[in-house]
């Protein structure tokens, strides 16, 4: 019990374990959130695209000494309204101008970097995620914007739940879709480049998509839903941290391996959708079918 109990309190003992703990709790509350509208919408890929469109940002902002997560909104955004325009042209599907999007933004990413000589820790930490090196502005900063998206999603939720669900119906119904779909893109946006420097640009997408989906697996009701995305996205990056912390591992990886586990789990166990679940009652119908087969025999 003693070695729990410290287990649980020794990193709280650290300046700086304290303000990557604040930033991961509040980072995988918002993307738990925000995620549920990215799983019913079925905008997995828009994340991918985001996160990845954000690098040119980066790469020109390090190239002018310029402030690296403001170039990666800047990118971020651009691309994201790009992406929400295009789209509205029926006859393209949303997720083909989303890989458009996505492999010219990353190819534009990759040339800028080419031009430099060499590769710093500030473009690297963008990459992987540096959430033990947060001060206490960037704790402030995540909590303000944090709670700013968490406030816009919520005072949208039923429009949003519209127009995730069935396009075409809420067009008819008179919502303006297109305003939604841009909301919609620059939150998803502004949730995955406040949260970069937690988990980085390589793994940002599982932190969005990984507690929704888990959540997903086990309730259909859309508040529980929220309520348990926001908790396995903060409960998961705490957790993250301390496996971090105890084995000395990558912070943004333990993280994503974490969010993962509790996903698996969901896999397995949920009442409804879980795997047991999905197989019992096959095991039910054919013991029962082979009850049958039995009594027809000795009739």
């Amino acid at each position: 019990m003693t070695g729990l109990l410290s287990f649980l309190t020794d990193p709280w003992q650290l300046p700086f374990m304290q303000r990557a703990f604040l930033v991961a709790a509040v980072i995988g509350v918002v993307c738990g959130v925000v995620g549920v509208y990215v799983v019913l919408r079925g905008m997995a890929f828009i994340g991918d695209a985001v996160a990845h469109s954000a690098f040119p940002g980066v790469a020109l902002a390090y190239a002018f000494e310029g402030n690296l997560l403001l170039g990666g909104a800047a990118a971020g955004v651009t691309t994201a309204v790009l992406i929400a325009l295009v789209s509205q042209n029926r006859r393209l599907k949303e997720d083909t101008v989303i890989g458009v999007f996505f492999a010219f933004a990353f190819g534009l990413g990759i040339v800028l970097v080419s031009t430099r000589d060499s590769w710093t820790t500030d473009l690297s930490s963008f990459l992987f995620g540096q959430v033990l090196a947060v001060d206490s502005s960037d704790v402030w900063r995540v909590a303000g914007v944090g709670a700013v998206l968490v406030a816009v999603i919520l005072a949208l939720r039923k429009e949003l739940v519209a127009v995730s669900l069935d396009r075409e119906t809420a067009r008819a119904a008179g919502l303006p879709v297109l305003r939604l779909d841009l909301t919609l893109y620059i939150i998803v946006t502004v949730t995955i480049v406040m949260s970069l420097e937690a988990v980085g640009n390589v793994l940002v997408l599982a932190l969005l998509i990984t507690p929704a989906a888990t959540a997903r697996l086990l309730t259909e009701r859309l508040w529980a839903m929220t309520v348990l995305a926001s908790a396995f996205g903060g409960v998961g990056s705490l957790g993250g941290l301390y496996v971090s912390y105890a084995y000395d591992l990558a912070a943004g990886g333990s993280i994503v391996v974490v969010l993962t586990g509790f996903f698996a789990v969901a896999w397995l166990v949920a009442p409804r959708h879980g795997l047991v679940a999905r197989l019992r009652p096959r095991a039910g119908a054919a013991g029962a079918a082979g009850a049958a087969g039995a009594g027809a025999g000795s009739g």
